[in-house]
């Protein structure tokens, strides 16, 4: 699919500027050029179709939706296909939460949606793509869904809204603006302008991510011996994927810069379950979330997030060394 832009990287690095293909600069150009471009063309792709759908299930009418009707269980999944379609990291998706608790919508689902949208979202899934290919992508997508159904279900159950700051329990849901209602009547074609303009925002906005955790990729790619991780992270270390969770949350980043790093982790050895616990662990939960979350959650309620969501997360690694 995407054998024309590694025809133009192998052009460019060692015919234009002569660098040797075995050379360990040639191969960490080679794979900075050819990534950068895939994921680039990929994110663009993805952002403008999901902004389509996105354009149709805005904030306040998600939120109006899941306070008004009985899902019988389903809004778990609404909520967490809702947070596959919006593109933020752990920290962007924290407003959004604000606005779903301010709505008065259930504890576990807002959870839910928290959970899914630094994980899986259109971003993710280009970039994911690009890397490890279509199959696992929707392997690690499903994963997603489910990790933020079963988090968002689990903490819904422990009945957690005492531990809620007065300023989110004394706050009532605000009606739609006449600019949303007007919003509403707008054609497809009419919100594409906008749409594909939001899509280059999105783009232009992670871009710095992308080229830094593409260029980190890169110079691991082309310098870092085959094996140099295998040494140390392998499948017969039980300890391998809890300690990549616990290495990750400390280390603030989303999908554009980390899962070219991640992507080059597995190519030196390192199991795939194990490198996606880590980049769980970085995408999923952060210091600065905890950070900004203290405006909606007191610290007890902080610490049994992160808890609950350390685990799926470790599940998930544990689960995805085995499947894959």
């Amino acid at each position: 699919m995407f054998t024309w832009l590694q025809y133009f990287a192998d052009w460019l690095i060692y015919s234009v500027f002569s660098v040797s293909a075995e050379s360990h600069l040639g191969q960490a150009l080679n794979f900075f050029v050819f990534d950068t471009l895939k994921i680039f063309l990929l994110l663009f792709v993805i952002t403008t179709v999901m902004g389509i759908v996105n354009s149709y299930f805005p904030v306040d009418k998600v939120r109006n939706f899941l306070s008004r009707n009985k899902m019988y269980g389903l809004e778990y999944l609404f909520a967490s296909s809702f947070g596959v379609i919006t593109p933020f990291c752990s920290c962007s998706s924290v407003p959004l939460f604000i606005g779903f608790v301010k709505g008065g919508i259930p504890l576990g689902i807002t959870f839910t949606y928290l959970i899914t949208a630094p994980l899986v979202n259109e971003v993710a899934i280009a970039i994911f793509a690009g890397a490890f290919g279509f199959k696992v992508t929707a392997i690690y997508v499903g994963t997603g869904i489910v990790l933020g159904i079963l988090g968002g279900f689990t903490l819904g159950k422990l009945k957690l809204e005492k531990h809620l700051t007065p300023w989110v329990q004394n706050i009532i849901i605000h009606a739609q603006t006449e600019e949303e209602l007007l919003e509403d009547k707008l054609s497809i074609w009419q919100r594409m302008p906008s749409i594909l303009k939001d899509a280059f925002s999105i783009v232009k906005g992670v871009s710095p991510y992308i080229i830094i955790g593409i260029a980190i990729g890169g110079l691991m790619h082309g310098f870092l011996p085959t094996g140099f991780f295998e040494q140390y992270i392998n499948k017969g270390q039980w300890y391998a994927v809890p300690l990549a969770v616990a290495m990750g949350i400390p280390m603030y980043s989303n999908a554009a810069g980390v899962i070219p790093v991640v992507q080059v982790l597995v190519a030196k050895g390192v199991p795939l379950g194990t490198a996606i616990a880590f980049m769980m662990g970085v995408i999923g939960l952060s210091l600065p979330e905890a950070m900004l979350l203290k405006k909606v959650m007191n610290v007890k309620l902080i610490a049994i997030y992160f808890g609950t969501i350390a685990f799926f997360m470790m599940l998930s690694g544990y689960l995805f060394n085995i499947i894959l």
